[in-house]
């Protein structure tokens, strides 16, 4: 253990014990809180100074980073770890006090729950004494370390109530009345503690006392709530009072807060039977599952709205939605069996068989209901209305639980509903059932990763996955995290007990196969699928099967328009919404609502996509990424003039007439819409791969390149030239437009020897399709290697030769560029008097054809160029217009460029606050384009400042 929040922050350097105080503290905390996922500088800082934070706060961070990793003896970053989001505290499952404790918590519940008592006890004791005080010292910095800090209050308040739970059972109930008293002080309206007290003081022979304290807390609740003591309370005061309460069984494992002892509540009679007698109380629960785990906030939130339940004249409805598969009868099913003890009159359950070919008619539920209630001996009314008006005579006067499982629609429900707010309802669907008047609705979605572990184990054994745990970890991400396809797979490894859990995910790691390994007697995850998409009109299973080509990430909802090629998309997509089959995931940065499938799902639907045949599957993809193509192109419009600009002309796929607004519609921004579309964009590319579209493909990634340049989005940038060079299909020119794109983006990344081979490999391809401009953009991009190697004769002639093409061939713009990369290459040779006139004859032209971005790249250089010459004013002047333009373009990275050289020229002038200013800013800017290198470079310089600053290198 290293960290310690469970009281004061502290850390441990292996020997002793440090306080961390102070912006060290808050940092730490920040860390901690959102460990094992990395904490982004920003968010860190946030926490830190809440919202009012200086210019310097990163250095301020990186400051006090440094500082820990002094503090926890890591020299080599192995504990504080530098990731592309910011930081990663990295010490392991026990590192952090808290951590141990939940693991603590989790083996004694573990215990308690197998009768193991004593060691129950004893583990929760070993726990619970890891606490010197509140979390964070009572301080947690930031809404992360709050919500932290809260869950560990929960989870110490559930860890005591077992904990006394455990000592009673095992009879030291006399010892554990002092510190139940103490409890119930401070929380005074927590039955579970009360109770645990009225057991306590019967079992020492203190009958009276504990009749007492039930007086009290009824007095309590009465005033203070107007309600009284809970059914499970009264049970254990009726049972005092009839002095039945067993004494302690060691070594059973009771419920926390609910004796084993306890008995259900007294049967109040249902309506009478036709033949006059009092029919017993209807329990039509079905039983729960043994092995059901997880859905902890889910269960919460449901018991918040039935404890929350004010109306006298409506029952509460809840109304359970999700995708097949998600547990949603399972969950229903352990809900109700939670709350029965609040409806003692009737607990009803029925099947709508809402997915099935034959949904239950309302007349037909209503007959089985009354039927259930003891209607027998008189002909039921004909009607719907007359039956649900029956059923609503036989329930006036009741508390009666519902569960209606698997509801097609809001109009099966409707005629079942009790008429009274005493009774509750719990309904499954699998559409959303908005429809139904003053429901509360909780989707229901897969499962976190731990519990869907948690479930697997509880099917096969722990000790199974014990020994197999990354394998066990595998299984159920394979499974989607699927209450569903894990009980299947459970299923199938227990009838297979010689069976390694890897030999199974290897099976299921064929996803064409995956789906036919989710089938085990009458469970079958693809039959479930089925049902609900036979259900959809045509249109929309249409759009379900053609969803299921694209991959994993979210896409905006025009998406589905350009797959289907139908104007109404957006009707489409509620169906698919409301049948649980497609999920909106988020609305992102520039407004677009944003859907994704389910992993399972998704492979269903590819499955009938491709049952549809070969030319309806790629002529859907090649409409989504044209459609791509025409928006990237749209974001590139009144944009500099760029290097990587396509050669050819735009596709002559024009956008589909369902989509074909969007351009107009999309958000401007250009670097907002990149951020938003980076992975569908890449996952299009992946389409365009898979289904041979190799002109399409190519002209998206080429449109693509200036965004990503702009952007410094380089991992991207060759990622998507690397997926279409893969391609099926390419041409000569495709071939050599992918190599030059790949070749500057490795250039861009330090990867100059291969660069150099995909630079000359493009020239040669666009050499043999006759095209001189592409060949000659190539030789640029090579002779800008070469620059950059040192070799500076080589790439001058690489230089020339590519401009001779542009100047033959009219292309100013592209001129423009060529003749200050010359320039640059003068300059590298000591040749700055030369390099003068190329670099103004590159202004000029920058100036005549309106290219703002070129006249600023040409003056950030001219500025370099004076600063050689010992002209520090004239650079200034220079790198401030520089600066301007570049600023006004939001073109963040040449910004930051500008500002590193701008800062050495004003420490020449002696304004060391100016240099300060302008190399702070370039470090925050390359921060945030991730770019470490430069902002490094920043940081060396800030700290030279003191002394004499040297140029930094040529860009």
């Amino acid at each position: 253990m290293r960290v310690r929040i469970l009281g004061p922050l502290e850390i441990s350097d292996g020997r002793t014990w440090h306080p961390v105080t102070g912006r060290g503290r808050a940092v730490l905390g920040s860390l901690v809180a959102r460990a094992p996922r990395p904490a982004p500088v920003d968010q860190i800082i946030d926490d830190v100074w809440a919202g009012r934070a200086p210019k310097s706060a990163p250095t301020q961070v990186y400051g006090s980073v440094h500082k820990l990793r002094q503090l926890l003896h890591d020299d080599d970053g192995a504990a504080l770890r530098r990731s592309t989001d910011g930081y990663l505290l990295s010490l392991g499952p026990l590192g952090v006090d808290a951590d141990r404790f939940a693991s603590g918590v989790e083996a004694g519940l573990d215990l308690f729950r197998t009768g193991a008592l004593d060691g129950a006890r004893q583990a929760l004791d070993e726990a619970l004494a890891m606490w010197r005080g509140a979390p964070f010292d009572g301080y947690p910095p930031g809404g992360v370390a709050t919500a932290l800090a809260l869950r560990l209050e929960n989870l110490r308040a559930t860890a005591e109530q077992h904990r006394l739970e455990a000592r009673i059972e095992c009879g030291e109930h006399a010892a554990v009345i002092d510190e139940l008293h103490e409890q119930v002080a401070r929380h005074p309206f927590r039955e579970d503690l009360r109770r645990q007290l009225l057991v306590a003081l019967y079992r020492s022979g203190r009958e009276a006392e504990a009749l007492q304290e039930y007086g009290r807390l009824r007095e309590t609740l009465a005033e203070e709530l107007g309600t009284d003591p809970s059914q499970a309370t009264q049970t254990v005061y009726q049972q005092i009072l009839d002095r039945n309460l067993p004494p302690a069984a060691a070594g059973s494992a009771a419920g926390a807060g609910a004796p084993a002892t306890a008995v259900g509540p007294a049967a109040r009679a249902v309506p009478a039977t036709g033949a006059g007698t009092t029919a017993a109380p209807v329990r039509q629960l079905p039983p729960g599952v043994a092995d059901f785990a997880g859905r902890t906030q889910e269960v919460a939130e449901l018991e918040s709205f039935v404890r929350e339940h004010e109306s006298s004249d409506a029952p509460l409805v809840v109304v359970l939605s999700g995708a097949p598969g998600t547990g949603k009868s399972t969950l229903a099913v352990h809900l109700a069996r939670s709350i029965r003890d609040r409806h003692p009159d009737a607990q009803l359950y029925l099947d709508l068989a809402g997915t099935s070919t034959s949904p239950g008619e309302p007349a037909e539920l209503l007959a089985t209901m009354l039927h259930s209630l003891g209607r027998f001996g008189h002909p039921l009314p004909s009607s719907v209305d007359a039956r649900s008006a029956l059923l609503r005579s036989m329930l006036a006067d009741s508390s009666t639980l519902l569960v209606l499982d698997d509801a097609a629609t809001a109009a099966q429900v409707l005629p079942l509903l009790p008429p009274t707010g005493t009774s509750t309802v719990i309904v499954t669907s699998r559409s959303t059932l908005t429809d139904l008047p003053g429901a509360r609705h909780l989707h229901i979605d897969a499962l976190p990763p731990d519990d869907a572990e948690q479930l697997l184990a509880r099917i096969v054994g722990r000790e199974r996955i014990e020994q197999e745990p990354a394998e066990a970890r595998a299984i159920v991400r394979l499974c989607g995290y699927l209450p569903l396809s894990i009980r299947i797979i459970g299923g199938r490894l227990v009838g297979r007990p010689s069976w390694p859990l890897r030999q199974l995910r290897l099976r299921l790691s064929d996803e064409s196969h995956r789906l036919a390994e989710m089938r085990l007697g009458d469970l079958d995850l693809r039959a479930s699928l089925d049902l609900s998409v036979t259900s959809l009109a045509p249109d929309a299973q249409l759009g379900f099967d053609l969803f299921g080509l694209l991959g994993p990430h979210d896409v905006p909802g025009w998406v589905l328009g350009a797959l289907t090629d139908d104007s109404d998309h957006e009707r489409v997509l509620d169906l698919l919404v409301d049948a649980g089959l497609l999920q909106p995931a988020r609305h992102d940065a520039v407004g677009q609502a944003r859907y994704r499938m389910h992993d399972l799902v998704r492979a269903h639907a590819r499955e009938r996509a491709l049952d549809r045949g070969e030319d309806v599957c790629r002529a859907a993809a090649r409409r989504v990424v044209g459609t791509w193509e025409h928006l990237a192109r749209h974001q590139r419009e009144g944009g500099p003039p760029s290097l990587f600009d396509p050669l050819d002309a735009p596709g002559s796929q024009d956008p589909p007439g369902a989509v074909a607004h969007l351009a107009e519609q999309v958000d401007p921004d250009a670097p907002a819409w990149l951020a938003a579309e980076r992975q569908a964009l890449l996952a299009a590319v992946r389409l365009a791969r898979e289904w041979a579209l190799a002109r399409p493909g190519r002209r998206l990634v080429s449109t693509l390149a200036p965004l990503y340049d702009e952007q410094a989005l380089y991992d991207d940038w060759r990622t998507s030239h690397e997926l279409m060079l893969s391609c099926p299909g390419l041409d000569a020119t495709d071939r050599g437009e992918l190599l030059r794109g790949l070749g500057q983006a490795l250039l861009y990344t330090g990867g100059l020897e291969k660069a150099a081979r995909h630079f000359g490999d493009a020239a040669a391809a666009h050499e043999s399709a006759g095209h001189a401009k592409g060949a000659a953009l190539a030789l640029a991009g090579l002779g800008t290697v070469h620059r950059l190697r040192g070799r500076l004769t080589e790439a001058e002639k690489c230089a020339r030769t590519a401009l001779a093409v542009m100047v033959e061939t009219g292309d100013v713009p592209k001129e423009s560029l060529l003749r200050g990369s010359i320039g640059r290459i003068l300059v590298a040779k000591g040749r700055p008097a030369e390099a003068r006139p190329w670099y103004d004859a590159a202004l000029r032209l920058a100036r005549e054809t309106g290219d703002l971005h070129r006249e600023a790249v040409t003056l950030r250089d001219l500025g370099s160029l004076e600063r050689e010459s010992g002209r520090p004013r004239e650079a200034a002047a220079h790198l401030e217009r520089s600066l301007e333009l570049f600023r006004d373009l939001h073109d963040e990275r040449c910004t930051a460029m500008a500002l590193l050289q701008t800062g050495p020229v004003l420490a020449d002038l002696a304004d060391a606050a100016g240099a300060g200013s302008a190399l702070t800013e370039a470090a925050r800017l390359f921060h945030l384009a991730g770019l470490w290198d430069e902002e490094d470079r920043c940081r060396t310089l800030l700290n030279g400042l003191d002394g004499e600053l040297v140029a930094p290198p040529a860009p």
